[in-house]
């Protein structure tokens, strides 16, 4: 693929990006001089002149750039094989490759990471099951520019900290490749714009990496609720509840950078893992879309007595406060009136959960664990004749039979050894098909946006006293004909 010039107006010179960064995330938050991080002067400078793309007002829809054009029906060009590097090869980067190294028409061509024991790691992977080593980047925070120039690449893996994410993803597609971003794709509503504008720039696709999408149960409701069983949809119900203190104070790990935002910020830090699958059940940004988010959160307790309690790495992080509190909930309206709770917690003590629920005129959900209500069950088959109880074991056996999704039937023995129960190969294996065939992948920057923008706008509710705030329409009206996800296969 041909190059495209890579150079970006709109962010300061190297020396200064952490600066820039950071000061990004600050402003897009509303966080003046008198924030937990104040400016540094080559930041402020990059303020003043505008680099940070604040217009003052989140809420807004913004227009079109002159020459853009949508994305949400994107093709290009069908490929034989697809070329991929990856940036960021720490935990998650490293599950990447696993699953990549498995998937036939895929070529890895290129591999980031500034440590280059990572790297390393990397390459002797590719090497022992693919006989090929591909090429390295390592050693500084810049390599990666090096690598999105390079003409052997369709698509890049955005597998960095968060803080990362969008100006690789803005160079990856101004180079003329795919960015293919981890949770969350952006911090900002300012940065979420800045996505969807270069995505519609170049013409290149620009998908979120959310694997929650691709799990099993979150499948079968999807095919469930496109086939009807639910009647119609009212009400989903969502969350990330993960207990992580241990790996927030690990250090060398993603607990290093995340932390950090425990410092800064007091809403949803984490919002897509249930969020995306729910905004797919309900068509969300295809045929319905997000109104507004109202957000309150709990005051913070876990993770300072966690900290005093522990003295975790022998008192190094003595003195650290928090303002997350933990626990977020929020609610958010769609325009055709549904409603979604949207909840984030990482320091309870309790079992993992993204709640995963459903709700329609005909039938109810609920995950951790799966149960399934159904008013008539003598039309599937069911020996429950109404609703008051979760179907049993058997009953739920015949709904799997009938609605376990397709594209999980065909790919969950090749995806057996891959992470998250084999929702993290699934993933791959269709978003890179789709490459492959010249289609738009099933999650689109469109996507990325209204999903990673509950950080700020959560944030915001909270911080205003949970006054509701109004979800940007990133789709720029196109929600109302854009057609709601079918049933794929692969």
């Amino acid at each position: 693929m041909k190059n495209t010039p890579t150079t970006h107006t709109t962010t300061p010179p190297a020396a200064t990006r952490r600066d820039f960064l950071k000061t990004s995330m600050l402003m897009g938050l509303g966080l003046g001089a008198s924030s937990l991080l104040k400016l540094s002067a080559p930041a402020a400078r990059a303020a003043a002149r505008g680099d940070l793309h604040s217009t003052g007002d989140i809420s807004l829809t913004r227009p079109r750039p002159a020459g853009n054009k949508p994305v949400y029906n994107l093709t290009t060009k069908p490929l034989d094989k697809v070329r991929v590097a990856i940036i960021g090869l720490g935990q998650r980067g490293s599950m990447v490759i696993n699953d990549l190294l498995g998937i036939d028409f895929v070529e890895i061509t290129a591999l980031c990471d500034i440590r280059k024991d990572l790297v390393d790691r990397a390459l002797k992977k590719s090497k022992d099951r693919r006989g090929f080593t591909p090429r390295a980047y390592f050693g500084d925070e810049n390599q990666w520019e090096k690598l999105v120039a390079q003409d052997d690449i369709d698509v890049v893996y955005v597998d960095t900290p968060w803080d990362w994410h969008v100006i690789m993803c803005e160079k990856t597609m101004l180079a003329g490749k795919h960015a293919f971003v981890e949770v969350a794709a952006a911090l900002t509503v300012d940065e979420c714009w800045r996505l969807v504008d270069m995505s519609e720039k170049t013409q290149r696709h620009c998908p979120i990496l959310e694997n929650c999408c691709y799990g099993e149960e979150e499948l079968f409701v999807l095919n469930m609720a496109r086939q009807g069983v639910f009647g119609t949809l009212t009400h989903g119900e969502c969350a990330y509840l993960h207990d992580l203190r241990s790996m927030l104070f690990n250090l060398g790990t993603e607990g290093d950078w995340r932390r950090e935002y425990h410092k800064r910020l007091n809403g949803n830090l984490y919002p897509t893992h249930g969020f995306g699958p729910v905004c797919q059940y309900l068509n969300v940004g295809r045929g319905d879309n997000l109104k507004f988010v109202v957000s309150a959160s709990s005051p913070e307790a876990a993770l300072s007595e966690y900290l005093k309690e522990k003295n975790p790495n022998n008192g190094r992080h003595a003195g650290e406060t928090y303002v997350c509190g933990d626990m977020n909930t929020s609610i958010i309206k769609t325009e055709l009136g549904r409603t979604i709770m949207l909840q984030h917690n990482v320091v309870a003590s309790r079992p993992y959960s993204r709640i995963n629920a459903l709700y329609g005129s005909k039938a109810t959900f609920f995950d951790y664990e799966p149960r399934l209500a159904v008013d008539n069950g003598s039309a599937y088959g069911l020996s429950a004749k109404n609703s008051d109880h979760w179907l049993k074991d058997a009953d739920m056996k015949i709904m799997r039979e009938k609605f376990t999704h397709p594209l999980w039937r065909q790919l969950q023995a090749r995806a057996k050894k891959s992470g998250h129960g084999g929702m993290d190969y699934v993933m791959s294996y269709r978003m890179l098909d789709c490459i492959r065939q010249g289609i738009t992948p099933d999650m689109t920057v469109y996507d990325a946006a209204m999903w990673s923008c509950m950080i700020e706008l959560t944030s915001q509710s909270v911080e205003s006293g949970s006054q509701p705030m109004p979800v940007p329409d990133f789709t720029r009206g196109a929600w109302k004909t854009i057609q709601p996800l079918g049933i794929v296969t692969a």
